[in-house]
């Protein structure tokens, strides 16, 4: 068994020699198989051992006795140990999934303050059978059912993975090792207990006698086909991913066009990126949102926990819920650059004395981002604020007042970008929006002698600055 370990723990590269491990030990069968095994196969990675154990309370004094157990047993073993306790006892919800929780904070910070490099679970053959049975009934596709990960990117490692339960409490009864038998694995109240002792044996007794065996392959399978997607969607995510202000845009058109099994995961991966997890992301949301993907026209809403998805024309994004924007209103420094972060773009106002009569509003700069308007006939301090419903102008070459929101359908402007338009006010007449341009009234002709030069850019400008947040 010893030797099964040390292939696992080679072919999937686990340790790396002279390496501090935490080993993390509950002190049941498992954990106090999996630290004696390290002790012995140590030597052949020139491996130094941290024994870890968090007492989280739930079980009362015979969490306190394991918690001692483990105590000894590291120091019979001459291994220092970290043992910490917290209260879990008022948390609420699923107190199993909270102990977990806590358990991985806890392994994860002894990495981060660098007690240690990597931490050993002591996670088994029947371990992995059981959580892809459960993530099975529950919906899960591919990614879940690769099941328990024998290496993860927090530095998680599980040298037992090939391992079967019954061969660990051989081990431990053939060494003579004692281990401590947590009360709460036997109780019908937890779904995993189930599971193992009433599906699970019912499954190996009227169907497949190697059950654990054929999910733990199921794992495997799944893990390499995995792997082989994770660098594929890696590639088609740089190309089709747009990051933006903390969301995520991919365009409809690109995400419907690809095969379903590919779109799917560039969806996983789009939800990944913006909230951060796919907790609470099965099949269905998935589904929505290639529908969404697939639609011609239109617009579209999905809401998750913590997550927002929406469809504007060409584009769909993916973002954690925020508050409602909020409105915007400043005073526009001439000269200067107002820069408004919320819609990722800066205004540079220019004051130009001409000699000799030329063009219009955009003589200046022979540019689509840069408007002129005429000073002489502007009366007053300038404003800059967002748009707001019902805004209205002529803009210079239109044949008569609109409002802006049909300027947004018109120029296909997603929705999510128009409550942050920049808008400059006289007064209160808009005599320039962004992207629009210069109002009829106001914008420069040839005979304008002073021009008030209104430039879109993205990078910091120069001179005085104001900022609206």
């Amino acid at each position: 068994m010893l030797n099964r370990i040390a292939n696992t723990i080679e072919r999937h590269a686990m340790f790396h020699a002279g390496q501090s491990i935490g080993v993390a030990v509950s002190g049941g069968a498992d954990s106090v198989c999996l630290l004696h095994a390290l002790v012995d196969l140590a030597p052949r990675w020139n491996l130094r051992l941290h024994v870890l154990h968090l007492d989280h309370g739930l079980r009362g004094e015979e969490s306190r006795r394991d918690a001692e157990f483990v105590r000894e047993l590291a120091a019979r073993l001459s291994i220092p140990a970290t043992i910490r306790a917290v209260d879990l006892t008022a948390s609420a919800g699923n107190l199993e999934q909270a102990g977990r929780h806590a358990r991985l904070r806890f392994f994860r910070e002894m990495i981060s303050a660098g007690a240690v490099e990597r931490v050993a679970l002591g996670h088994t053959r029947n371990d992995q059978a059981e959580t892809v049975l459960f993530r099975f009934l529950r919906g899960a596709g591919t990614a879940g059912l690769a099941g328990i990960r024998p290496v993860t990117d927090d530095g998680m490692v599980r040298p037992l993975l090939e391992i079967d339960r019954s061969e660990v409490e051989d081990f431990l009864r053939a060494r003579g090792i004692a281990w401590r038998d947590d009360s709460t694995n036997a109780s019908p109240e937890f779904a995993r207990n189930r599971l193992r002792h009433r599906l699970l044996p019912q499954l190996a007794r009227e169907w497949n006698p190697a059950i654990t065996e054929t999910l733990s392959r199921t794992a495997d399978w799944a893990l390499a086909e995995e792997a082989y997607w994770e660098a594929e969607i890696g590639r088609l995510a740089r190309q089709a991913l747009v990051e933006r202000d903390g969301a995520v845009l991919i365009r409809a058109a690109a995400l419907a066009a690809l095969p379903v099994a590919t779109g799917r995961r560039l969806v996983r991966r789009a939800i990944q990126r913006a909230k951060g997890d796919l907790r609470g992301i099965d099949f269905g949301p998935i589904a929505k949102v290639l529908e969404l993907a697939a639609t011609r026209e239109g617009d579209g809403r999905l809401q998750l926990t913590g997550l927002d998805i929406r469809r504007s024309f060409e584009w769909l994004r993916f973002s954690r819920p925020s508050p409602k924007p909020l409105d915007y209103q400043g005073a526009a420094p001439v000269p200067g650059v107002l820069r408004v972060p919320a819609a990722g773009v800066e205004i540079s106002l220019e004051l130009i004395e001409r000699t000799e009569p030329s063009g219009g509003a955009h003589s200046v700069y022979n540019e689509s981002e840069t408007s002129c308007l005429d000073w002489c006939s502007l009366s007053g301090p300038l404003q800059f604020r967002n748009w707001r419903p019902g805004d209205q102008y002529q803009p210079w070459g239109a044949a008569g007042v609109e409002k802006i929101k049909t300027f947004f359908q018109e120029a296909r402007i997603p929705i999510w970008e128009r409550r942050n338009w920049p808008i400059l006010l006289d007064g209160p007449s808009i005599v320039w929006a962004r992207r629009f341009g210069p109002a009829a009234a106001f914008a420069a002709r040839p005979g304008s002698r002073v021009l008030l030069v209104v430039r879109e850019h993205y990078e910091s400008g120069s001179g005085a600055a104001a900022s609206i947040e």
